[in-house]
């Protein structure tokens, strides 16, 4: 057993943390404040090879793996820019077309989201059945040769810079006349397909939409993989990477407020010229913060070693783990910032309450504490299912 990266992981990790500090948390924020998008940052990361780690080679990737993709999901949060998209782009859409994509599919889309110049975003999440796929609304009728979708998506991140969107559907078994998933390529700008903005009380410079897809046609090609019988694996694919990288974003979100807090309290001075970090009631807070913090960085790298060894199990209980630890420890961690830095803690020149919003969403988002608590009760611990 071995905690220790390779040299080529070590060179991306500090290659990814010098990039992420040349733009850092201003340029995020004020991006985000002005109803921009960080484009400058995802392009250069898409020309320096850091948004397609995880894509094969032959596609124009890296040839890694999740765990690539979460060192650079990590570094960048940790300079202060957390980008959703590297969840929603790289880990999910990527891994789903790689898996399990035609050859046509991936030729026509890896290599762009591998330099960046393109973007995938994913739309399960429905206004009645929440993530419940048996649930689902949105429908896929066959229609000639192709296809007509109907229903309504929420919460789907960065439509607006998108050029396709990874629709969530369900369609009818023709063997059992059953409605089952299935995951469809369409095109942001496809006819019937509208969405509207939500705002939202985050800080950031990805935006939250409602889609409404009514009598939207696509062409026979636009389904994912050679059959139906490609959905539910296909969709599945997408979860795990998913888990891993937003608990990777919620670490490095939790290091850089430490950081940040840390440098104040070593050097603010109030009482008889001694610095408030020197306070037990200040250090302790932070050291149990960076403790919880590292701790989830240690299930992190095991849920992304076990994913990219092809253990899908294990790293699904992996990283559901990774994904509640770090939507604790990235609360925590910004929370306690904020309170050690006092006044100044609530400003946005330091850098720390304009993450408050965006952590407290991360113990909701993209599952709830609640519905992983669900799932270790039931599979590691032998409960019986609760919902």
């Amino acid at each position: 057993m071995t905690f220790d990266l390779t040299p080529e992981q070590d060179q991306l990790r500090d290659a990814v943390r010098a990039l992420g500090r040349r733009y850092g948390h201003g340029y995020f924020v004020e991006k985000a404040k002005a109803g921009e998008h960080t484009t400058e940052l995802w392009a250069e990361a898409g020309r320096l090879g850091y948004l397609g780690v995880n894509i094969p080679t032959e596609y124009g990737g890296g040839g890694g793996g999740i765990t690539e993709l979460a060192i650079v999901c990590e570094e960048l949060a940790a300079a202060g820019c957390p980008l959703l998209l590297l969840v929603v782009s790289p880990a999910i859409a990527a891994t789903v077309l790689s898996r399990h994509g035609t050859e046509e599919q991936r030729k026509r889309h890896l290599p762009g989201l591998a330099d960046g110049s393109q973007k995938i975003v994913f739309a399960i999440t429905e206004p009645e059945a929440g993530s419940n796929f048996h649930r689902l609304g949105t429908v896929a009728r066959r229609d000639g040769e192709g296809w007509l979708l109907n229903g309504r998506k929420c919460y789907i991140s960065g439509v607006d810079e998108a050029g396709h969107v990874l629709v969530v559907a369900r369609t009818e078994d023709s063997a059992t006349g059953k409605l089952k998933p299935a995951l469809f390529l369409v095109p942001t700008d496809a006819a019937g397909l509208t969405r509207s903005k939500l705002d939202m009380e985050i800080v950031s410079p990805e935006n939250q939409f409602l889609l409404y897809l009514d009598d939207v046609r696509v062409p026979a090609d636009a389904l994912l993989g050679e059959s139906l019988d490609a959905g539910l694996p296909a969709l599945f694919a997408g979860l795990n990477p998913e888990r891993i990288t937003v608990a990777a974003m919620g670490a490095g979100t939790g290091r850089y407020a430490i950081e940040r807090a840390s440098g104040y309290t070593a050097t603010r001075k109030v009482w008889g010229g001694r610095s408030i970090g020197s306070h037990q009631g200040v250090s302790h807070p932070l050291a149990h913060a960076a403790v919880q913090v590292e701790l989830t960085r240690l299930m992190i790298q095991k849920a992304a070693t076990l994913y990219d060894a092809g253990r899908d199990l294990e790293a699904g209980v992996a990283g559901n783990m990774a994904k509640y630890a770090a939507g604790d420890a990235a609360a925590l961690a910004v929370d306690t910032a904020v309170q050690v830095l006092g006044g100044a803690g609530m400003t946005t020149e330091y850098g720390v309450a304009t993450l408050l919003g965006a952590v407290r969403a991360g113990r909701i988002a993209p599952v709830s504490r609640e519905m992983i608590l669900n799932f270790v009760a039931q599979h590691v611990l032998g409960q019986d299912k609760s919902y």
